[in-house]
């Protein structure tokens, strides 16, 4: 998203209670994009690239799409135009059918590799003159100026420096329209500007220095003879690592075969792994498509698309933090033991991925573009910097060593990957060790949310969970007395931050914060994966139920102004409140209510505590809560990040991290039998 379309972004917005002006949102609409690319098809059919932390490319920045007849244009955006999407089965194929009063158009979508096509059907004009009309700009390297374009026939070729974009058009239009980017006065004024702009700069250049293109194409009717639909093709590539003959031949390949729906779905449907059918299956498959459109081809994932490029708001989603993408690796991997996913090579990349990327001194860093490993802009490397500092994000590293350990310990893992991932363990408890006190918590350092310092609770969760499932892993008998003699240590350390009731956010200075946080709804799941290596006390699993119960209940949220409901992330947060009074719901926090709930049912069932019973309910609930036709998930099957009080969707929309953990709460209630039970149809009236 450049400059230029965040003015007229803020211009629109400003002053809204619920959006965020500049921000480039994906609360509607889905996302098509299995490999490198990923692409936004607005529910108006309009495009967006999302791929530049995938694969280093921009592509498409703005787009509009209409139908002209008798020179009056009716874009799909218009009050006049009734459009609906859907996904195409359990596909990444996204259908968008425009309705007017007398013509319809039927919009396909797919991203191929680093290829998007766009396929339209119409019908309705069967004796008249129409035309599809598409405006594009293109932003390659990220600019809107200082582009050129290159005419191949019926490839267009848009280009800065290193990123040169492709577009080809079947069939071929008799004409293309270039447009310089908006004028300084637009710029400053107080309108948005619309695009495509109406009247021409009058400047020779125009139409060959610009990423913007304005395309009409004769459109026929469905059943015509010569009704072939109209389709458009855009390749993005590095020129220094593909020829231009190549990317020619390549586009014009694929406008030829992907001249119909029927290729296009054949495609789409080529795409995805046959996989068994799971209890709430929509559900699962929801989940595992946005996990691989927020992937890369090394396996790691971006947090979410990534809305707001100029950090106007936050800090930025569009890169791999090793706490989600480790705590989403390890759900992953449960929910593949359990329902047979066929995830292995998923499983595999991404525990490659965490030993190409550890530190000399065993841990790993605050984030890395997902493309390549490398360290991305950031707020939490001081041991890069220093070696030692508060701005440190320790629980990132207790995550990946809970997911290798447990990779080890349950995956099917070549010899070669094996050797790595001990290597890169030995590595990893060394720097879990240097960042343990002595007092049995973590140091002094930054929290899961990234907004605080202190000794938290969630953290001291990822150490016992990561000593814990290291212990039960296939080491040998020296290394594991260590680690479990080190879980021990954490179990105790939590002492220091109980209340009474629950476990405290943090100690900051010696003092207890004596707030909620959800993120310490981590702790049922570190209990149970010691309990499993060794045995809990009655009064430690009691202060796990007293604890997770007052984190359920007092970070619990029903707003009167619409049917949302779902747990806060902790007491007193103020983030992205806008006019709003109260803390916003979270899905993350509200999905790890669901799963807490699970895993302490799990842990006391094997205890036969009659209390299980109460968890797996509460868990049951709360799961409702984020299923298709729950309130906190969209018709597109995704999850936001947030939500306000009126129901408004929020931030990174679909968040990789509530997707595994949803996928996980499933596949754990159902393996303990307790998915399904009568009450819950009742629980929520």
């Amino acid at each position: 998203m450049t400059l230029r379309d965040t003015l007229a972004d803020y211009k629109r917005h400003r002053g809204s209670e619920t959006r965020f002006p500049g921000e480039r949102r994906t609360p509607a609409g889905r996302f098509s994009g299995l490999d490198a690319r990923l692409v936004h098809v607005v529910p108006d059919g309009s495009l967006r690239d999302y791929s530049y932390p995938l694969s280093g490319q921009y592509g498409i920045d703005r787009s509009r799409f209409g139908v002209r007849r008798d020179g009056e244009t009716t874009w799909f955006d218009s009050d006049d135009i009734d459009s609906t999407q859907r996904y195409d089965g359990e596909t990444a194929l996204v259908v968008t059918e425009h309705e007017a009063d007398d013509w319809s158009v039927t919009q396909y979508d797919l991203t191929i590799s680093d290829a998007h096509v766009t396929h339209f059907v119409s019908d309705g004009f069967p004796n008249e003159s129409a035309e599809l009309v598409a405006y594009l700009g293109f932003a390659p390297d990220g600019r809107d100026d200082r582009i050129g374009q290159l005419r191949h026939g019926d490839v267009i070729e848009m280009f800065h420096a290193d990123e040169h974009d492709y577009l080809a058009i079947s069939p071929e239009p008799e004409a293309i329209h270039g447009q310089v980017p908006t004028d300084f006065a637009s710029l400053v004024s107080d309108r948005a500007t619309e695009v495509p702009q109406t009247d021409e700069a009058g400047r020779y250049e125009e139409s060959r220095l610009s990423g913007e293109l304005v395309v009409p194409v004769v459109l026929t009717s469905e059943g015509d003879e010569d009704d072939e639909g109209v389709t458009f093709v855009s390749l993005l590539a590095d020129h220094g690592e593909t020829l231009r003959e190549d990317a020619l031949d390549r586009i014009r390949e694929l406008a030829e075969k992907y001249d119909s729906s029927e290729e296009i779905q054949t495609a789409a449907a080529e795409q995805i792994p046959k996989r068994p059918n799971t209890p709430e299956n929509e559900a699962v498959v929801s989940d595992l498509r946005v996990l691989s459109l927020l992937s890369a081809d090394t396996g790691a994932r971006i947090a979410g698309p990534d809305f707001d490029p100029f950090y106007a708001y936050s800090g930025g989603y569009g890169y791999t933090w090793f706490r989600d993408d480790g705590e989403i690796s390890r759900f992953l991997l449960a929910s593949d033991s359990h329902f047979g996913l066929s995830l292995s090579d998923w499983h595999a990349r991404s525990a490659q991925f965490y030993c190409d990327t550890q530190h000399e001194d065993g841990t790993w860093p605050h984030r890395v573009w997902p493309r390549d490993g490398t360290i991305a802009p950031g707020w939490a490397n001081a041991r890069i910097e220093a070696g030692d500092g508060a701005d440190y994000q320790a629980d990132q590293t207790g995550s990946v060593i809970a997911f290798l350990a447990s990779y080890l310990r349950d995956g099917d893992v070549d010899s070669a990957l094996e050797s790595e991932i001990r290597t890169t363990l030995d590595s990893a408890l060394d720097g879990l060790d240097d960042t343990l006190e002595s007092d049995g918590l973590p140091i002094h350092c930054q929290n899961a949310w990234e907004n605080m310092t202190g000794r938290f609770a969630h953290t001291a969760a990822t150490y016992l969970e990561a000593y814990a499932t290291l212990a039960s892993a296939p080491l040998d008998t020296e290394l594991s007395e260590r680690v479990k003699s080190q879980a021990e240590a954490v179990l105790s350390g939590l002492d220091n931050l109980w209340t009474g009731e629950f476990y405290a956010l943090r100690l900051d200075d010696g003092e207890i914060d004596a707030r909620l946080d959800s993120s310490a709804l981590a702790l049922a799941g570190a209990h149970r994966a010691y309990s499993q290596v060794a045995d809990l006390d009655a009064e430690q699993v009691d202060r796990l139920v007293s604890h997770t119960e007052a984190v359920l209940d007092g970070l619990w949220r029903d707003p009167a102004e619409s049917d949302i409901r779902g747990l806060a992330r902790f007491d007193e947060d103020d983030w992205r409140k806008r006019e709003q009074d109260e803390s916003k719901i979270w899905t993350v926090s509200t999905a790890w209510g669901a799963n807490a709930a699970a895993e302490l049912a799990h842990l006391l069932s094997a205890r036969d505590d009659a209390r299980a019973d109460e968890f797996a309910r509460r868990s049951r609930e709360l799961l409702s809560l984020l299923l298709p036709d729950g309130p906190l998930c969209a018709d597109s099957g995704y999850l936001p990040e947030q939500f306000f009080d009126v129901g408004a969707a929020d931030s990174a929309t679909p968040l990789g991290w509530p997707h595994a953990i949803r996928l996980a709460t499933v596949a754990s209630l159902d393996e303990h039998g307790v998915l399904e039970a009568e009450e819950v149809k009742t629980a929520l009236d």
